[in-house]
């Protein structure tokens, strides 16, 4: 049993899933994740002062076609946003499920002891 503590706009709580859950949720994302993990200048103006600042973005998403699967991912983790991501010229429609920040952070705790293919970019999270 994997539990982790977590944030949300529901001011925290904890994630339980079974580890089996965890590597199929590690897997989904080796194969259609995608993990963002970027510094960037933000600047912010305080009276006649503007000041940058360094900034990170963190962000993870999955977008796929089966939209039943993405539900399930929300149920599970308890976080994260589900959209529909519209198709042209007749293609089906894909879902995006996607998480930010603090968020993206403890769902990388999840899924780092199964993780293969992105296991470099969730160690770089984790360790930030």
């Amino acid at each position: 049993m994997v539990i982790i503590w977590t944030t949300t706009a529901k001011k925290g709580f904890y994630i339980k899933m079974t580890s089996e859950e965890a590597a199929y949720i590690a897997g989904l994302f080796d194969g259609e994740g995608t993990i963002t993990y970027k510094k960037y200048f933000e600047r912010k103006k305080k009276g006649n002062v503007v000041n940058k600042y360094n900034c990170w973005r963190i962000s993870m998403e999955i977008a796929m076609t089966d939209e039943s699967v993405l539900i399930w991912l929300t149920d599970v983790l308890g976080c994260g946003t589900l959209n529909k991501k519209p198709r042209k010229n007749g293609h089906k429609m894909q879902y995006r499920w996607r998480c930010v920040f603090r968020d993206a952070f403890h769902v990388c705790c999840i899924l780092f002891p199964y993780a293969h293919v992105k296991l470099d970019i969730i160690t770089q999270v984790i360790e930030h």
